[in-house]
């Protein structure tokens, strides 16, 4: 789900020799080194120093870094399913796949409550999402040639691995065939938690939990003033990437009616923590603003000593003057701050980088080419640029517009007197002119998506169309014909 961003992969550290190799950390221009973060849904403790407000600014703050550092760190989800009846596989049939991955291929292991809940190489983490949906976040690269490698080089290790043990894995956007009922629950106490909660706040979040599958990318910025005009255009370009990767239009084995179900679900999962984020189009938008955000968006948990503890609703503010109910007279520190800001879940999210956040799972290529996509619009001057000009006389409720409906329509959803796949386009040839210019011979990785846009038809499409003929209206022959 769109919660878990690999903190193992913080964009920034200096491009590895191989893809495979060692990152070490980088500094930002006047940033003091901050230590790496832990494997990706791994929670932080650290420090036990409490933190203050200026604190956590400077924590975000931290994050700029000069252009010559920059780097690409690209997540995505997959389902695992058994070949023989394609249901959901298991935690003890993923726990063969961790220990495959450690004995053949050099992995190590990330464990929790004795359990092994992932595994972790030279940057890069696999870990699980809570209906056991199989996540690779990425090490940080210096180009989508070597993002690319590397989804390739793991897709090529679960698949054989996968093959012996009578798996396979399939990338799309929402399970098109079982129910929450039906889906293992895996075994991480973070998880539990917050199954008891989302019903509390929204009809959709066991969804989003147990059946949503992303690819995602997180990217750099300069300063301040760059990370705010990434941001907007981020936000705002958001839908034209659910758009051009709408990959999830069954759910229970029936249409939905929509092209991107898991973009739909984020529309009511929790208001709180969710969301195209209004403020950061405001007058006055910076770190600090982010923080106050951070702070009001109720709490999950604090991690103490191994353990979960249970925080549910409660304040972040109240956690600051050592009022917090589930610890009374303890203050956070900043192992408690960067738990936090992964249990907020908006269309792009800033930690000490920026996630762009809203495309569903797909096949390989367009593994590849979301972050390509958002390389392109903004590691350029000139393109960022234009996709700023482009979103610049948008609204809020324009925004609104594109975030309810783009789920529904894909790239018909009128919009300006003409459709969003007139804004596709326009988008991806600002991101292949971004490419152009970066020089790395990177442009081709969008081919698939110019593709989709010139035909105006989503992968969901293609799906529905299989459905509706081939398939005999049955999601089985998904399973087969498009896992990795």
């Amino acid at each position: 789900m769109q919660a878990r961003a690999n903190a193992t992969r913080r964009p920034g550290a200096q491009a590895p020799a191989h893809i495979h190799g060692p990152a070490p950390a980088a500094v930002a221009r006047g940033a003091r080194l901050l230590p790496r973060p832990p494997a990706a849904n791994a929670p932080s403790e650290g420090s036990t120093e409490p933190v203050t407000r200026d604190d956590l600014v400077a924590h975000l703050r931290s994050g700029c870094r000069p252009r010559e550092q920059w780097r690409i760190g690209t997540e995505h989800e997959k389902l695992g399913f058994n070949l023989a009846d394609n249901t959901r596989m298991d935690f003890d049939k993923i726990s063969q796949v961790f220990e495959k991955l450690q004995s053949r291929f050099g992995w190590q292991p990330i464990t929790e409550a004795g359990l092994t809940i992932g595994c972790k190489l030279d940057g890069q983490s696999v870990t699980l999402e809570p209906g056991g949906q199989f996540e690779l976040s990425g090490a940080p690269l210096a180009t989508l040639h070597q993002t690319c490698a590397e989804v390739n080089s793991h897709l090529y290790q679960v698949k054989t691995i996968g093959e012996e043990l009578g798996i396979g894995f399939l990338g799309v956007g929402f399970d098109p065939k079982w129910a929450i009922k039906d889906i293992p629950v895996m075994p991480k106490d973070r998880y539990r938690l917050m199954k008891s909660y989302m019903p509390t706040v929204g009809s959709r979040g066991l969804d989003m939990m147990f059946r949503t599958c992303t690819i995602q990318v997180n990217l750099d910025f300069e300063s301040e003033a760059d990370m705010v005009e990434k941001f907007r255009i981020g936000l705002a370009l958001q839908p034209v990437a659910v758009a051009l990767f709408a990959n999830s239009p069954f759910v229970e084995g029936k249409p939905t009616g929509l092209v991107s179900t898991r973009g739909d679900v984020w529309t009511d999962v929790d208001a709180s923590r969710t969301g195209n984020l209004p403020f950061v189009f405001e007058r006055g938008m910076c770190f600090e603003r982010y923080v106050e955000y951070a702070m009001d968006v109720p709490m999950y948990f604090v991690y103490r000593q191994g353990q979960y503890i249970n925080a549910l609703g409660q304040s972040w503010r109240d956690f600051m003057e050592g009022k917090l109910p589930a610890l009374p007279g303890q203050r956070p520190t900043m192992g408690d701050w960067e738990n936090h800001l992964t249990t907020i879940f908006p269309e792009v999210r800033l930690k000490r980088f920026l996630e762009m956040r809203g495309a569903d799972g797909g096949p390989w290529r367009l593994i590849c080419a979301l972050p390509a996509l958002w390389v392109g619009l903004i590691y350029d001057p000139q393109a960022q640029a234009e996709a700023a000009d482009l979103i610049a006389p948008w609204t809020q409720d324009d925004r609104d517009y594109l975030r309810a409906e783009v789920p529904r329509k894909g790239l018909a959803t009128p919009f300006k007197g003409g459709t969003v796949r007139d804004v596709a386009l326009k988008v991806l040839a600002i991101a292949t002119g971004g490419l152009e210019r970066r020089g790395h011979d990177e442009a081709h990785f969008l081919k698939q998506l110019h593709v989709i846009a010139e035909s105006g038809l989503t992968p969901a499409d293609h799906l529905l169309e299989r459905y509706a003929g081939a398939w005999g209206r049955s999601v089985d022959p998904l399973f087969k014909e498009f896992m990795y």
